[in-house]
């Protein structure tokens, strides 16, 4: 299965029990947002209070870090999602809200039929997508019970190690301005990690915010790995979240999924680590 679903496939599995549609989003805005107007039967899911447990010191673990997997496995439950469902999530931002990360967290949990709709609710609009605002009532499945994530990520000891490492490759998908350390709208500190390339996840996509064919993706990353053995690679961003959009534009590609650096900048930068500039 592709992680990304087109809205035409989406519209097959409409009214499907197993499916199960998810809105993903983050901000002060977004249950808002939801409430204002959703895909029909969507359920929704906000990224600091259940994609992430926030930490008073965004040092330890940066401002996104993963919550506890058991407390994950208990989020899932609570919305109803059991390893038979076909779980489809989306947001308003092409993938780079919280519905990447959300996509990850399922693969990490071993969650087989997850994907993420190309082009979000701007698409599914525009293809006349059912849309309401309908309340959804949860129907609650049995715990997932695992242990540990399924998905490879670093801690920063290990990105200390490996930053400027020629077998090793760092790559930030902030916009470029951020990497170059000309401005930086979130964190306290503007730059990047020391040896980290910038490849900004905006590149993963389309002119009309769809992301770019499966082809040119295996090409683009094809061509940035070089001969940088799998286990080598490295994607972070400012707090994990859009980091897993260019995660998943290489799943999508049909390469390996490479490690993620949870705690991003927003670790790197609050931890009195080497600071890199233009």
């Amino acid at each position: 299965m592709l992680p990304i679903i087109q809205v035409s496939e989406l519209f097959e599995l409409y009214k499907s029990a197993h499916l199960i549609v998810i809105n993903a989003s983050s901000g002060p805005h977004a249950a808002a947002n939801y409430e204002d107007k959703h895909l029909d039967g969507a359920i929704f899911v906000d990224l600091n209070t259940q994609l992430s447990e926030l930490h008073e010191d965004a040092a330890n673990g940066g401002r996104h870090p993963l919550p506890k997997i058991q407390n994950f496995a208990k989020t899932i439950s609570e919305l109803g999602i059991s390893p038979d469902h076909h779980v489809v999530i989306y947001d308003d931002k092409n993938g780079a809200n919280a519905s990447a990360r959300f996509w990850w967290m399922l693969k990490a949990l071993g969650h087989e039929k997850v994907q993420v709709l190309n082009g979000g609710i701007q698409e599914a609009e525009k293809k006349q997508y059912p849309i309401n605002s309908k309340k959804v009532a949860l129907k609650p499945a049995e715990l997932y019970k695992l242990t540990s994530w399924k998905l490879p990520t670093v801690q920063l000891e290990e990105v200390v190690k490996v930053s400027q490492d020629v077998d090793h490759i760092l790559v930030d998908v902030r916009a470029t301005p951020r990497y170059n350390g000309e401005f930086e709208p979130i964190d306290l500190i503007a730059g990047h990690i020391p040896g980290a390339v910038n490849i900004p996840f905006a590149e993963n996509l389309d002119k009309n915010g769809l992301f770019k064919s499966p082809e040119a993706l295996k090409e683009k990353y094809t061509q940035l790995f070089g001969g940088i053995a799998k286990e080598n690679r490295v994607f972070h961003c400012g707090s994990g979240v859009t980091a897993c959009h260019s995660i998943l534009a290489v799943a999508y590609a049909g390469l390996e999924i490479p490690k993620l650096y949870v705690g991003s900048w927003s670790e790197w930068s609050r931890n009195g680590k080497t600071i890199a500039t233009k």
